[in-house]
């Protein structure tokens, strides 16, 4: 069965993507080296093949005219031709008649060719021509009088083939050294990665984010480098995010599950004794039920927002083009059926923004539960919407205590609670998460005195065109939800 064609190519690529970098340099070097000989072997014996043929071609040439000079002189048939001295230069005389004379004990040539014949017709005044014959003869016909003469030199390869075999050698040489130096140049320019790389895998064997790695190199590795270090910066970040989470929600959570513990302890404690109907009147019983009751409802929201802001996104729900008066509605509605003693009045304008629905909603109700906490049972929480340049702007404020300036700073934080918010019930990330909302969402969120005496927190975000011309709610109107 044949293979197919591109197989092999393929092969060929997987192999070479696995080699090192260094190897790859190093075989780039050395092959770089390898073809740059090689042409220069090719150019170099070209102009040497053609430097040598030019001198024998006029040293052929003057000999030439030499021996017609004499020749003419003395006669063809009667010019004296020494006997061949047993190398050199050949001769021969070319006759009206055709015939040939060549000196004593001189190789014989090969035949006078055809157009040799017309030079000593008078057809043509010279003529250089190759012999293909196994000797290689460089032949010169030179009319002289009546006929021609001709001087042969034989082709000689060996100055070629030596210099070949010298550059064969040279290039083996240089190729030798070239993967030498591409191997030192490689080892060298990739010291910094080893080192990175190096580092990095202490790294990820010790765990240890806090050990930067060297800014050294320069170019590209020094990029290198400080992307890595920033990265590692962000995970340290990250780690210490991680850390802080899980150290306030273990601090967050005992306080509710050891109330929890220990009135389910007790409960049991005296359904065991058979005490729990007298030790226990109707009245606390029904109070403590409800504290439990209250107790696992908090640990509930506490353990949801956990959740929510451990996922480190706001959801995985789509943006989508909404009326954030909507949105205001659905949340006060949701508030009311978890709170039924909260009061909201609404002043919403339709406002589009591009969102996450359910995001927006979570972000609106926790600044509503947080305001319904301060609010007097006889103030309502007043939510407004309202257009402000290109951002929506919706306020909610209530008519409490308000917020100390030192715990102004911290409000967003996770957790965080001011001391006289320990006695209300709240886990300290609903602020937390309207913040993280709000930023996902390019808004901002901010917290002032309400004019009322409470807290204002306003949340600005991008407002959007709607879809299609739509009738807004008057402004101003006011919507009690009780």
């Amino acid at each position: 069965m044949s293979r197919p064609a591109g197989r092999e190519p393929r092969r060929l690529t997987r192999w070479w993507r696995r080699r090192s970098l260094r190897t790859r340099l190093t075989v780039i070097a050395a092959t770089a080296i390898a073809v740059s000989v090689f042409v220069a072997f090719q150019v170099a014996s070209e102009l040497l093949d053609r430097e040598l043929r030019d001198t024998a071609e006029n040293q052929l040439r003057a000999d030439s005219r030499v021996l017609a000079t004499t020749a003419e002189r003395a006669g063809l048939a009667r010019v004296q031709l020494p006997p061949y001295p047993g190398s050199g230069r050949l001769v021969r005389v070319i006759l009206p008649d055709g015939s040939t004379r060549t000196p004593a004990g001189q190789p014989a040539l090969p035949p006078v060719s055809e157009h040799a014949g017309r030079v000593a017709q008078g057809a043509s005044a010279d003529l250089m021509e190759s012999n293909d014959s196994e000797e290689g003869y460089l032949i010169y016909t030179l009319r002289a009088g009546d006929g021609a003469v001709q001087v042969a030199h034989v082709a000689d390869d060996s100055p070629i083939n030596r210099f070949g075999l010298g550059m064969l050698l040279i290039g083996l040489l240089c190729v030798v050294g070239g993967a030498l130096v591409g191997r030192t140049v490689a080892r060298t320019g990739l010291a910094p990665i080893d080192r990175l790389t190096a580092a990095a895998v202490r790294v990820a064997h010790t765990r240890d984010l806090d050990a930067d790695i060297p800014d050294e190199g320069g170019g590209e590795i020094r990029r290198l480098i400080r992307s890595i270090n920033d990265m590692l910066a962000a995970l340290r970040d990250s780690r210490r995010a991680q850390r802080l989470l899980a150290e306030d929600a273990a601090h967050e959570l005992k306080t509710p599950l050891t109330s929890l513990r220990l009135n389910v302890e007790l409960l049991i404690r005296l359904d065991r004794r058979g005490t729990l109907d007298s030790a226990l009147p109707a009245e606390s019983r029904t109070r403590l039920l409800n504290d439990l009751g209250a107790q696992v409802a908090e640990l509930s929201t506490l353990a949801a927002e956990l959740t929510d802001l451990a996922r480190g996104d706001v959801s995985d729900e789509n943006t989508e083009l909404l009326d954030l008066a909507d949105v205001v509605v659905a949340a006060a509605a949701r508030a009311r059926s978890r709170v039924p003693d909260i009061e909201v009045a609404l002043d919403v304008t339709s406002m589009w923004v591009s969102g996450r629905p359910a995001a927006l909603q979570r972000a609106v109700l926790n600044l509503i539960d947080n305001a319904g906490k301060w609010s007097p049972a006889d103030q309502p929480v007043q939510v407004r919407l309202r257009a402000e340049g290109a951002s929506a702007v919706l306020e909610v404020d209530d008519a409490g205590p308000g917020i100390d300036a030192a715990d102004v700073p911290r409000v967003f934080d996770r957790f965080y609670r001011a001391d006289s918010a320990r006695a209300l019930p709240g886990s300290g990330l609903g602020l937390s998460i309207v913040q993280r909302v709000v930023d996902a969402h390019g808004g901002r969120a901010t917290v002032a005195r309400s004019a009322r005496g409470g807290a204002l927190l306003r949340v600005d975000l991008p407002a959007a065109a709607p879809p299609a011309p739509i009738a807004r709610l008057t402004a101003g109107e006011d919507t009690a939800v009780r």
